[in-house]
């Protein structure tokens, strides 16, 4: 990977930050993807004028991902950009976080609906108070790790103390994530016979497996096999989230009656 300070005319393209310049025709793809779902949440909320505590989050984590990918694709243009690579980074890590957000502020209308509230562990209006500090605290070793890293390469340093923190900090998404899923099928397994409640955790099981799937790029660090690759990015990043998000329109509070 190469460091801050190269350029298309002064190094190759296997020196810059991913050794590949990142597609054009599948960045702009997923930046029109996530455009066109925050469109649809947006008519939904406008028709339906409530939960917009499910709306909000989900709308900016779709802008956050049309940033990502806008960094991406800034990317595109010169693969040696700094700017392109922290503002993919950092919005690619967020984005995620916020549709998560939206259903663990939903899970007492949900319980209520399908009374359940007494089978649950935990009081339903505990997830959100539980899990989205759990998410803060993971978006928050990330981003320390990333911008750790960040700052070793202007330096031209050893960039893996920084890598450690953000593999540390997706670990403990995955785990917290994992104990939400498990809680969430507890939850859920005495009306399983109710087909259409199973949208809302089909888009927790995609993303569960997005993240699972999305931490062997970074064990090995910013220049390993796996994150040098475009391919296992799109396949494990962006259809996984774009498929999750749009789930998320079929998951609807109101669509699930709520």
């Amino acid at each position: 990977m190469g460091y801050y300070g190269c350029s298309r005319s002064s190094c190759p393209i296997e020196a810059s930050i991913y050794e590949y310049r990142p597609s054009l025709i599948a960045n702009a793809l997923f930046i029109s993807l996530f455009a066109v779902s925050a469109l649809i949440h947006l008519i939904q909320f406008s028709i339906w004028r409530s939960h917009a505590i499910f709306t909000a989050p989900i709308l900016l984590g779709c802008v956050g991902e049309i940033i990502g990918y806008a960094g991406r694709l800034m990317l595109n243009r010169d693969p040696f950009s700094l700017n392109g690579f922290l503002i993919q980074m950092c919005a690619l890590t967020i984005a995620p976080a916020l549709f998560t957000a939206a259903i663990y502020f939903c899970m007492t209308d949900i319980a209520r609906l399908f009374g359940c509230e007494g089978t649950s562990r935990l009081d339903p209006r505990q997830y959100a108070w539980i899990f989205i500090p759990c998410d803060f605290i993971s978006l928050l070793l990330q981003g320390l790790g990333g911008g750790i890293a960040s700052n070793a390469m202007l330096k031209r340093q050893n960039r893996l103390a920084g890598i450690d923190v953000m593999v540390a900090g997706l670990v403990f998404q995955v785990l917290s994530l994992f104990v939400f899923i498990l809680l969430l099928l507890e939850l859920f397994t005495k009306v399983y016979r109710r087909g259409y409640l199973w949208k809302e955790v089909n888009g927790y099981e995609i993303k569960r497996v997005e993240l699972v799937l999305v931490g062997p790029l970074l064990l090995h660090g910013f220049n390993g096999k796996l994150i040098t690759k475009e391919g296992p990015f799109i396949a494990l990043e962006g259809v996984m989230i774009m498929v999750a998000v749009f789930a998320l329109h079929f998951g609807h509070p109101r669509v699930l009656n709520v």
